[in-house]
């Protein structure tokens, strides 16, 4: 730890400005081309804020969710713990997945939000499909359900990225002869107890 500190002891304090490196320059503890290195490789050597604990945190798992398979439709928790669900997406195939009803008890379980990786990384690749993680948070003791409802192109209809298809059911495709039903999207109920 004290050669993180010394080694950048003209970066303390946030950004490096003129002002900053021409003091360090007068002091000869750096030069640019050593506050340039000790800048960059400050966060791989794992220099933290001076408690002991790494740059990003500490390393218990306490906060950080608990990942579960989407099939694992039994999940317990304690209140204060988060949990993961992670689903395969993909939008060139309309391939979409929704928290729909029943939505969880508030007062046990609150969603926390939704967020998509791309496969590809940060480079759009034209029909590439990516993983859209579901966030949730157990509040207090008891049991709820909710509900992930996977829609594809040919089970929903009037349904975007973010906005799931009207409760009617299945879809109805129209043709020149008949009308036919879609298949029924793919819903999987949660039970989840608090305690």
């Amino acid at each position: 730890m004290l050669a993180c500190h010394v080694a950048i002891a003209c970066v303390r304090g946030g950004t490096v400005g003129a002002d900053r490196v021409r003091r360090c320059r007068r002091r000869r503890v750096a030069g640019l081309p050593a506050l340039a290195a000790a800048a960059l490789l400050a966060p791989a050597t794992g220099c933290g804020p001076g408690t002991g604990e790494p740059a990003d945190g500490p390393t218990s798992t306490a906060h950080r969710p608990t990942s579960h398979r989407v099939d694992d439709t039994g999940i317990t928790a304690r209140p204060g713990e988060r949990f993961t669900l992670t689903v395969h997406q993909n939008a060139s195939t309309r391939e979409y997945w929704y928290l729909v009803g029943p939505r969880p008890d508030s007062s046990v379980l609150v969603s926390r939000g939704r967020d998509y990786a791309s496969d590809s990384g940060d480079e759009p690749v034209d029909g590439a499909g990516g993983r859209l993680t579901f966030t949730f948070e157990a509040v207090g003791k008891g049991t709820t359900r909710f509900t992930l409802l996977h829609c594809t192109f040919t089970t929903c209809q009037g349904n975007t990225s973010t906005v799931p298809p009207g409760p009617t059911g299945p879809s109805l495709s129209p043709s020149p002869s008949r009308t036919t039903a879609s298949p029924a999207p793919e819903r999987i109920t949660y039970t989840v107890t608090v305690g």
